[in-house]
C-alpha cells in the first residue's frame, strides 16, 4: 500500500505550521504501507494542482492531508467536506475566495472513505487527545478534502482519501494565553497511529460520535 501525506506550508507569518513538521518526522514506512510526504502550499487550487501531479507520479492507494486548526484540543479526523470556498482571511498568496464552489460540477459535500472513527479509537487508546470532527471549515483545508474527494469521485476511483486537522503546538501559544497546544512529537504518534489504522482497518467502527449542536 501506498500513502500519499500532505502538510501544509507555514501560513500567515508564523515560522511553522505543526502539519508539515509532523509529516516530515513520520517514517518512510508504517506497518506494510509505504508513506510518501509532500509539501503543499496553502494556496487555493494550487494545493490541489500539487496533490494531483503527486498522485499521477505516485499512484498511491491512499491520500491523506494534514493541516493546522488553532484552537483544538486534539487531533481531529475529518468526517465531510463541502463545495464552498468562504474566505474570512486571504491565503498565501493574497486570494480570498468567497461563496465560490471548489468544483461547479462537484456534489454539495463528500464523505471521506477512512475509517476516520476507528483512527479516533486508536489515538485515543494509545493516550492522544482525539475526536471526529464534522467540519474542516471553508478555508484551504476544506478545499483540499474537497478537492481530493472530488479527484476521487470523478478521476480516482481506486483510491481513498480523507483530511486530518491538528492543533497548535505549544512555541505557537507563547502569546495566546488559554489556546491549547499540543507537542509535534505526539501529533507525529497520532498521525502514525492512523496511517496504521488506515493500513489495517477495512471498515470503520459503527459507534457514536456525532455532535449534539
Amino acid at each position: 500500500m501506498k500513502i500519499l501525506i500532505t502538510g501544509f506550508d507555514p501560513f500567515g507569518g508564523e515560522a511553522i505550521n505543526p502539519a508539515l513538521e509532523a509529516v516530515k518526522k513520520l517514517p518512510d514506512t508504517v506497518g506494510k504501507a509505504e508513506i510518501i510526504k509532500l509539501e503543499i502550499p496553502t494556496v487555493f487550487n494550487k494545493s490541489l494542482e500539487k496533490i494531483e501531479e503527486a498522485i499521477k507520479q505516485y499512484n498511491p492507494d491512499v491520500v491523506v492531508s494534514i493541516g493546522q486548526a488553532g484552537g483544538r484540543f486534539g487531533i481531529t479526523p475529518e468526517r465531510v467536506a463541502i463545495n464552498v470556498d468562504d474566505a474570512r482571511i486571504e491565503d498565501n498568496e493574497g486570494k480570498q475566495p468567497v461563496d465560490t464552489p471548489v468544483f461547479a460540477d462537484g456534489e454539495n459535500a463528500y464523505f471521506t472513505n477512512l475509517p476516520v472513527k476507528a483512527m479516533v479509537a486508536e489515538m485515543v487508546k494509545a493516550g492522544i487527545p482525539a475526536s471526529l470532527s464534522n467540519t474542516a471549515g471553508t478555508f484551504v483545508c476544506n478545499h483540499v478534502m474537497y478537492g481530493v474527494l472530488y479527484m476521487i469521485n470523478k478521476r480516482y476511483p481506486h483510491m481513498k482519501g480523507g483530511f486530518i486537522h491538528v492543533p497548535y503546538i505549544p512555541g505557537q501559544v507563547v502569546a495566546k494565553p488559554n489556546m491549547p497546544s499540543m507537542s509535534v512529537k505526539d501529533i507525529t504518534k497520532g498521525l502514525e497511529i492512523c496511517l496504521r489504522t488506515i493500513s489495517e482497518v477495512e471498515e470503520d467502527l459503527k459507534v457514536a460520535a456525532g455532535t449534539i449542536c
